[in-house]
């Protein structure tokens, strides 16, 4: 995976904000590149059992599914995680190997990128988050590349841990 650059090739808003979430997802990706199937299930700081880098990617693609399938679309939440199992997705990670979520990631992100593009940045979410509030397509855009990069600081700390490197 190449990552691409952060700078975006035209200076509207739009552009720039699917430039960085583009940026933080392959960014994300390019961390995990070359991690055994054994070091992507491996939970190494005591204090966060499920912080696995398999964890974080399918993490990353099922935060991306909730805000906008669920939160945006309105659709029924069809994700792995239960009231009683509320972390699930980081859970079952690691039954999958890492190159499977890397897979599924970027194809969800190509949908994803489909849905931003036929849908204004003004255009609110169908369902309310707290207290009733509607955010609109912008702000999702927004959220998600702070989500995405605040887990690409886990994935270097992570990748760092399990082999030394990084700068990925």
């Amino acid at each position: 995976m190449t990552r691409t650059d952060d700078t975006p090739p035209a200076w509207d808003e739009r552009t720039q904000l699917t430039t960085f979430l583009d940026y933080a997802r392959d960014t994300a990706r390019a961390k995990c590149a070359g991690v055994s199937v054994e070091n992507a299930r491996k939970a190494l700081l005591p204090g966060s059992p499920l912080m696995t880098m398999s964890g974080l990617i399918n993490h990353l693609r099922w935060v991306e599914y909730h805000w906008f399938q669920v939160v945006f679309l309105g659709e029924e939440d069809q994700g792995p995680w239960t009231d009683e199992d509320p972390d699930r997705e980081m859970r079952i990670a690691v039954d999958f190997p890492l190159t499977q979520l890397l897979d599924e990631y970027a194809a969800q992100s190509a949908r994803y990128r489909e849905l931003v593009a036929g849908n204004g940045l003004d255009q609110q979410a169908r369902r309310a988050i707290r207290d009733g509030l509607h955010v609109d397509l912008r702000w999702i855009l927004l959220h998600l590349t702070e989500e995405t990069a605040r887990h690409n600081g886990h994935l270097d700390i992570l990748r760092e841990m399990l082999d030394g490197t990084t700068g990925n």
